[in-house]
């Protein structure tokens, strides 16, 4: 790592006046296994990769109330708090929608243990975006981080809540203090820009970014929901920019059981699954020739594959959310944060790609 390179640049989120690191550290990875087996839960390793990568100005934390019930927000706060963080030196993003109840543990996952008629009544009101919801969640993210939000988003879209009733609640968030700014995650166009319509046409905040499933082999996004984020100045922060970890290794040759991660083979991460590629198979040859492309670059350029793969996503003008599980990926992080690619190399990683079926969750 060069001079250059010991900390990453900072930029404007969309055309709001924050500004954010280049590259966001995703804490769905920390907080506990029995959630997800994936996820670490040694706060003192979690602590020491948050600290490498805020003395290299990675300082971007984009978080939910849904990652281990709670316990992801409890654990960024106590880092805050252990190395005695000032609140203006960081930039906390979180989510809502999701069902959490912290009176029944870290491990449990609504959306995954739902399991009788009552849990489904039980969680009737603390779930979607209604207001009674929103108002409730928010208070409790504040709680659990020991501090205010600078980015309260919407996880996924509610067909139940009225989309006045969510705005109207988001612009309350906001003057009740709990958050700075809104955005939205894992959105339709045509869902965001009514959002977007609805709070202009009211005098409301309106959202400021939006996460797109976006990467080099996942790209529809780029045809609506983030052209129109784009004309219109709200910052894109796509997730998953390394597919699951798919563009960050070589292709694989054997059976898929033997060659999906921990993380792959959660049901959550299903999508990610169906881009285990194997080189012999032909519906994914576009896939497999782009991820044979990272790799031709990264030799190139004596950098790891993930630092090539992230660096195209800024390139694109977006600022991704990548998930740390080791030190050593916060270096491929620094890296990819600098990393300048020119137009002949994006083409290049770009010529294979496919359109594909939108991922939507």
């Amino acid at each position: 790592m060069s001079d250059q390179e010991q900390f990453v640049p900072w930029v404007n989120l969309g055309k709001s006046g924050l500004k954010i690191s280049n590259v966001i550290i995703g804490a769905m990875s920390f907080g506990s296994k029995g959630w997800m087996e994936w996820v670490e839960d040694d706060e003192e390793k979690i602590f020491k990769i948050l600290k490498k990568a805020y003395d290299h100005g990675i300082r971007t934390y984009d978080t939910a109330d849904l990652y281990s019930n709670g316990l992801s927000e409890i654990i960024l706060g106590k880092f805050l708090k252990k190395y005695n963080i000032k609140r203006d030196k960081v930039v906390i993003l979180t989510k809502v929608w999701a069902p959490v109840d912290e009176s029944v543990g870290y491990d449990f996952m609504a959306l995954r243990d739902f399991k009788t008629e009552e849990q489904g009544i039980d969680f009737a009101n603390n779930k979607g975006l209604s207001r009674r919801h929103i108002l409730d969640a928010a208070e409790n993210s504040v709680r659990r981080l020991g501090t205010y939000i600078d980015v309260y988003q919407i996880h996924r879209y509610d067909p139940d809540t009225p989309q006045e009733e969510t705005m109207k609640a988001l612009n309350d968030v906001v003057e009740k203090g709990l958050t700075r700014y809104i955005g939205a995650s894992t959105s339709r166009a045509v869902d965001f820009v009514e959002y977007q319509h609805i709070a202009e046409k009211n005098g409301w905040h309106k959202f400021i970014s939006v996460q797109s499933y976006y990467n080099l082999i996942n790209r529809e996004d780029e045809h609506e929901l983030n052209y129109y984020a784009k004309k219109t100045g709200v910052g894109i922060i796509p997730w998953s920019p390394l597919a699951g970890g798919v563009l960050a290794r070589d292709v694989d040759s054997g059976s898929n059981d033997s060659s999906l991660t921990k993380r792959q083979q959660a049901p959550t991460f299903k999508h990610i699954a169906d881009y285990v590629l194997k080189s012999d198979d032909p519906e994914k040859a576009a896939e497999v020739s782009i991820v044979q492309r990272i790799g031709e670059l990264a030799s190139k350029k004596n950098v790891s594959r993930a630092a090539i793969a992230t660096a195209w996503v800024i390139h694109k003008g977006a600022q991704p959310i990548v998930g740390l599980n080791s030190e050593k990926r916060v270096d491929d992080l620094i890296v990819g944060a600098n990393l300048k690619l020119d137009e002949e190399e994006v083409k290049y990683l770009e010529e294979p790609y496919k359109p594909r079926v939108r991922f939507s969750q």
